[in-house]
C-alpha cells in the first residue's frame, strides 16, 4: 500500500517548514505543491532535503494543487495519498489512524479525518459554520452522511479518486469529491483526529467567507441539479 504525503500550500511561509519536517517523520514520500505562493514559502521549501516540490506559477486553487500532487504520486507508483494542509492545523502523528482504517477494510476506501474540539475558542466561526453547511449539502447532493466534510486531512485511494471526474478546482474540490465518491460506489470512512488552531493574531487563512460561500453554493447547485436529472432516468 504505497502511500505519499501530499501537502498543498499557498503563502504559509511561517508554518510550512514545521509541517513538512513533521510529515517526513512518517517515513513516507512527501510531495509539496506550492500553489503560486508570493511570500517566502518557496525559499523555505528549497531548504528542506528529501521532498518533492511541484510549483504552480499562479494560484490555481486547492483542488488543482491536490490533483498536481496526486499525479506526481502516481508517477512513483503510489496508490494512496495522505493529504495534510500546509497551515499547521493538522498533526501528522494522526496519520496512522487513517492508514489503519484502510488496512481493516476489504475494499479500498477514502478516509476523512474528523476534527475534534471544534468548539474551542480559537476555532473561527467560519470553520464551524462551514462544516455544518457543507455536511448538510453534501447529503442533499447525494453524498455520504459525514461529520466533517471540510476536513483536509484525508487518505485518498489514487486510481479510484482520479476516475471520479471532479470538476471543482478550488476549496470545493474537497466536497465534490465526497459526493462523486458515493455516486461511484467508493466507500467513505471517518476517523477522529486532533486540530491545531492558532491564536487569532497568528492565524493565516485564505478562506474568503462570501466568495467561497458563493462558490460552494454554485458547486452544490450543479451537483443537486445533476442528482435531480439522474432521478428521472429510467
Amino acid at each position: 500500500m504505497k502511500t505519499a504525503v501530499i501537502i498543498p500550500v499557498y503563502n504559509h511561509q511561517d508554518k510550512i517548514s514545521r509541517v513538512v519536517r513533521n510529515s517526513l517523520a512518517l517515513g513516507l514520500p512527501v510531495i509539496v505543491v506550492d500553489d503560486g505562493s508570493t511570500d517566502e514559502t518557496g525559499q523555505r521549501l528549497a531548504a528542506i532535503d528529501g521532498i518533492t516540490v511541484c510549483r504552480h506559477e499562479t494560484n490555481r486553487g486547492k483542488g488543482a494543487a491536490l490533483l498536481t500532487g496526486f499525479a506526481e504520486a502516481r508517477k512513483s507508483g503510489c496508490v494512496y495519498a495522505l493529504t495534510i494542509d500546509g497551515d499547521g492545523q493538522h498533526n501528522p502523528d494522526d496519520a496512522p489512524a487513517l492508514l489503519a482504517v484502510v488496512k481493516k477494510e476489504k475494499n479500498r476506501c477514502l478516509v476523512v479525518g474528523v476534527r475534534r474540539d471544534m468548539d474551542s475558542v480559537n476555532v473561527p466561526w467560519t470553520s464551524r459554520f462551514g462544516r455544518g453547511f457543507s455536511n448538510f449539502w453534501v447529503r442533499v447532493a447525494g453524498g455520504p452522511v459525514l461529520r466533517d466534510s471540510q476536513s483536509g486531512f484525508r487518505l485518498y485511494p489514487l486510481p479510484e479518486t482520479l476516475r471520479l471526474g471532479v470538476l471543482a478546482r478550488r476549496y470545493q474540490y474537497e466536497v465534490e469529491v465526497l459526493v462523486q465518491a458515493r455516486l461511484h460506489g467508493l466507500v467513505v470512512k471517518e476517523v477522529e483526529i486532533g486540530v491545531i488552531y492558532q491564536e487569532r493574531g497568528e492565524r493565516i487563512s485564505h478562506f474568503r467567507p462570501w466568495v467561497d460561500f458563493m462558490r460552494n453554493s454554485a458547486t452544490f447547485s450543479r451537483l443537486i441539479f445533476r442528482q435531480v436529472l439522474r432521478s428521472f432516468r429510467p
